[in-house]
């Protein structure tokens, strides 16, 4: 058996091991304060932006049809070539037109040959008319036969002319510049007049881009200039940024130079078109594609890294340290990603410094031990 008094000195050192742990748990004086990543937030001048979806659409696009009917003699292109305005496409079999060209012209030649014989009628009537030899009657048949003889000369060269534009129309050639799609026609098929379709034809360069704005972005466009169609007062347009379905990033620019008459009252939405250079002519009309447009004026914003915002109920808080390394709870008001940090509308004012690493180990009103960083400027975008 123990003596008391060692039962008493055991006691002893076991309160003792209890009221110091619980000392030590509670960050009593044993303990230093935890080492805490800190930073001021980036302040600098910004333009807030908002990303919609949307699709490429050629600016001119024509389907390619014959004006005249017959037989699609020959096919002058490669499928899905690049053409230029006036390029030779397809022939059709030209012969029975210019059978009728021919025919027209003989009788172009016999209409003149009658026209003249009646012209010179005419002018003997004339002359014998001035000394009374020539009864009104006989005059005014020469008189008529020359009129009609006229008009039978100018319908000849009207079919002439008609003649001669369809033996042009059997060569269909391109309105446009842009990319082909393939034949839709083989050679030897009967080709209808302004029915069968023969081929289509896109423009590439420039290209449009539709996309839809809903009512609110919409309204707060409106706001910053009139029209809509610019997000600044200084007359400059409203520059956008392309990122396609691949990218990460988006490099290319364009300008919005369309905006929609009226809100489509379905979806609450008003179309919007941007256009872009498409030099290269990798750009295809139906590709999809996110446009970034600037919702607002350039402002001094406070910038913080998602990580620093924290939840609390309802509202958004940040870590705030004062010069006493105590931590102190801020509600802030965020608004969105821009250079891959968050903007902090409402709550700072860009001189704090606040807890960027290491949340889940403070506490309001709890010292710490900072350890003071710069952020950078601009960090990777990760999404918005």
């Amino acid at each position: 058996m123990r003596s008391p008094r060692s039962v008493f000195a055991l006691s002893v050192l076991l309160s003792w091991f209890v009221l110091g742990e619980g000392a030590q748990a509670q960050g009593g004086p044993g303990q230093a304060p935890p080492p805490v990543t800190v930073a001021k937030p980036v302040v600098k001048d910004i333009i807030e932006r908002t990303d919609f979806i949307g699709r490429f659409e050629a600016i001119d696009q024509v389907d390619i049809r014959a004006r005249v009917t017959g037989y699609l003699d020959k096919v002058h292109f490669q499928d899905g070539t690049f053409v230029k305005a006036g390029d030779l496409l397809f022939t059709i079999d030209p012969r029975p037109y210019r059978n009728i060209l021919e025919q027209a012209q003989s009788a172009v030649t016999s209409a003149q040959v009658r026209l003249e014989f009646a012209q010179s009628d005419l002018d003997r009537a004339e002359q014998l008319r001035r000394t009374g030899n020539i009864a009104d009657q006989l005059f005014d048949q020469r008189r008529q036969a020359f009129l009609t003889g006229k008009a039978e000369m100018d319908r000849a060269q009207a079919a002439l002319r008609q003649a001669q534009l369809d033996v042009e129309f059997t060569e269909v050639k391109s309105p446009l510049s842009g990319r082909i799609s393939r034949k839709l026609v083989s050679e030897g098929n009967l080709v209808i007049a302004n029915q069968t379709i023969l081929t289509n034809v896109l423009s590439l360069d420039p290209i449009q881009f539709y996309f839809d704005v809903d009512e609110r972005s919409f309204l707060a466009f409106s706001r910053q200039t009139q029209g809509g169609t610019r997000t600044s007062t200084n007359g400059e347009k409203n520059e956008v940024t392309l990122t396609l379905t691949d990218e990460r990033l988006g490099e290319l620019k364009g300008e919005v130079d369309f905006v929609d008459n009226r809100l489509d009252a379905a979806s609450g939405t008003i179309r919007l078109r941007a256009i872009f250079a498409n030099k290269d002519l990798f750009l295809t009309p139906g590709l999809f594609g996110r446009v970034t447009v600037g919702a607002s004026d350039p402002y001094k914003g406070i910038l913080l890294p998602d990580e620093a915002i924290s939840s609390d109920q309802d509202r958004r808080v940040v870590y705030m340290v004062d010069e006493k390394n105590v931590v102190h709870l801020k509600p802030v008001r965020i608004g969105p990603r821009i250079d891959g940090y968050r903007v902090i509308r409402d709550g700072l004012t860009g001189n704090e410094t606040v807890v960027v690493n290491g949340l889940v180990r403070v506490r309001p009103g709890m010292p710490i031990t900072p350890q003071m960083t710069t952020l950078p400027p601009t960090r990777e975008r990760s999404g918005s």
